[in-house]
């Protein structure tokens, strides 16, 4: 099984979501979305495999959201994907995909959900948070 993950090294989220996937045996495809953003294309895709809003997959929080006026319900989801590929920071993070589907990892443990082998065992967070998936 291919696992691949969306990820962004300055965030501790995708950084306890990358090891998560490795503590369960898998070495993942990663990508560096802020160096390699998505294409049009794979980030529609992707926003489609999740099954979740355009919305959904925007940061607020250290990105220019507030900035652009993001919030205003005016904006399309075409606007928004735009909005996103000219500034990567804001597409939420981190996302994996793999065979089982894919899913923004938010907490983290939700990687879980889509790993081939979701017994990893006691797993230590960086914030010190237990999580016990064996």
């Amino acid at each position: 099984m291919t696992v691949t993950i969306y990820h962004n090294p300055d965030c501790g989220t995708s950084r306890n979501t990358l090891a998560m996937i490795r503590q369960s045996g898998v070495e993942p495809e990663v990508i560096e979305y802020l160096k390699n953003p998505p294409s049009r294309g794979k980030l529609v895709e992707l926003i489609a495999a999740m099954g979740i809003s355009v919305r959904d997959v925007l940061r607020e929080k250290g990105t220019p959201y507030k900035d652009l006026g993001l919030a205003d319900p005016k904006w399309t989801d075409d606007e928004l994907i735009e909005f996103m590929l000219a500034h990567p920071i804001l597409i939420n993070r981190p996302i994996v995909v793999t065979d089982k589907g894919a899913k923004l990892c938010r907490p983290s443990e939700a990687v879980l959900d889509i790993l081939p082998n979701p017994h990893i065992g006691r797993f230590v967070k960086e914030d010190g948070e237990v999580i016990d998936a064996g």
